[in-house]
């Protein structure tokens, strides 16, 4: 292959790479342009020395988005409200692939996003990419022995705080139909049914969209701040759609995208209800973004 054909067979790899460490499709695209021009930037004789290019991509890749990542989480400190990933549209191949879809589910990056930049990164490029030590050494700044304790740090972290994932789709598909069946209708209880009893729900309006500012707990709840949907918004179209590689739902409303929910799961009910409500983080959501592993 050409040396512009090696990068394009890696671009979407490298998109999903700077997504998980970034919640953010816009800031990821403009990592994978940086990452571009410095491959571009390679002569021929350092060409040569790439042994492997998918390593040596993810690398760069990686280190963009890490120092973006530590300007973007000092920012994220003055955010109005609860802070959400970017969500995105995805093809059903994603959610066909369990490991890829549960490393880009909103309930994993809301996770990820508890963890310090460094963290962050060193969990993602280790435990999704399966990137060697020395190469996520060389990504962040740290030694091989320093990443591979921030990895095992991050990893219990992790561990205790990412909901149970359940793999059957059809189930989950299942819930999430009859939810959104309740949510157009104002069947109370059938809101209540779709909801694990300790459900919470979590909104992100940035302060430009109306959202509650802080995380919504139990189904009673829940369902109290739902159950008006219908006679708020009666024009608005609620359609099931694949969010970050799982079943969620878009809501339309006079032809604009209004709100993308996306879902977290336990024992066939919905356990996490995650409402993008922020205008900026929706203006992509026409378009289905490819990723990869």
């Amino acid at each position: 292959m050409t040396h512009d054909e090696v990068f394009v067979a890696h671009r979407s790899l490298l998109f999903t790479v700077a997504y998980e460490l970034l919640g953010s499709a816009a800031d990821a695209e403009d990592t994978v342009q940086e990452t571009w021009l410095r491959w571009d930037g390679i002569g021929g004789a350092g060409r040569a020395d790439v042994g492997d290019p998918r390593a040596y991509l993810v690398r760069i890749a990686g280190r963009l988005a890490l120092n973006r990542l530590r300007t973007l989480s000092r920012r994220r400190e003055d955010y109005v409200g609860e802070w959400l990933p970017e969500p995105l549209l995805t093809t059903p191949d994603v959610a066909d692939d369990v490991e890829l879809a549960e490393s880009v589910s909103l309930a994993m990056l809301t996770v990820l996003e508890t963890l310090t930049p460094t963290e962050r990164a060193v969990f993602v490029l280790r435990e999704v990419f399966d990137l060697p030590s020395d190469e996520i050494a060389a990504a962040t700044g740290k030694s091989s022995p320093a990443v591979r304790q921030i990895a095992h740090r991050a990893r219990s972290h992790v561990t205790a705080g990412r909901p149970r994932v359940e793999v059957d789709r059809g189930e989950q598909r299942q819930v999430v139909s009859r939810f959104l069946a309740a949510l157009r209708t104002g069947d109370l209880q059938g809101l209540m049914d779709a909801l694990a009893p300790d459900a919470v729900l979590i909104a992100d309006g940035g302060g430009v969209a109306n959202a509650v500012r802080q995380p919504v707990a139990g189904a009673k709840k829940i369902v109290n701040l739902l159950g008006g949907f219908v006679r708020f918004a009666p024009t608005a179209v609620v359609e099931a759609v694949l969010v970050n590689g799982a079943p969620g739902a878009r809501i339309v409303i006079d032809g604009a995208v209004d709100t993308v929910i996306g879902f977290a799961f336990d024992g066939g009910r919905i356990s996490r209800v995650f409402a993008v409500r922020n205008p900026d983080k929706l203006r992509r959501l026409d378009e289905e973004t490819a990723l990869s592993r």
